[in-house]
C-alpha cells in the first residue's frame, strides 16, 4: 500500500476539505440544491478513495494471503467486502 499511500491520504485530505465546505454551506443557509451538489461530489470521492484502497489491497494483502497458504481467509473475507459493498 506504500505506493497508494500518499494518494489515498491525498484523497482523504480533500473528501476533509468537502465535508468542512458542506458545513460552511448549511451553516450559511446555503441553497439546498447547492449543498447537495457537493454532497454528491463528496459521494464521488469516497468512492473513488474506496476503489483506490480496494484496488491496493487486491493487488498486495490479497496476493499475499494466497501465496501463504490462506486461501480460505482470503476468500472468506473478499466474500464479506463484496456482501458489505451491496447494502
Amino acid at each position: 500500500m506504500q505506493g497508494s499511500k500518499k494518494d489515498i491520504l491525498n484523497r482523504l485530505a480533500s473528501i476533509e476539505g468537502h465535508l468542512k465546505g458542506i458545513r460552511k454551506m448549511v451553516e450559511d443557509d446555503q441553497y439546498c440544491v447547492s449543498v447537495l451538489k457537493q454532497s454528491y461530489a463528496v459521494e464521488r470521492a469516497l468512492q473513488k478513495f474506496e476503489s483506490a484502497l480496494l484496488e491496493g489491497h487486491l493487488h498486495g494483502c490479497v496476493v499475499d494471503g494466497f501465496r501463504d497458504g490462506r486461501d480460505q481467509e482470503m476468500v472468506a473475507e473478499l466474500a464479506e467486502l463484496f456482501e458489505l459493498s451491496r447494502k
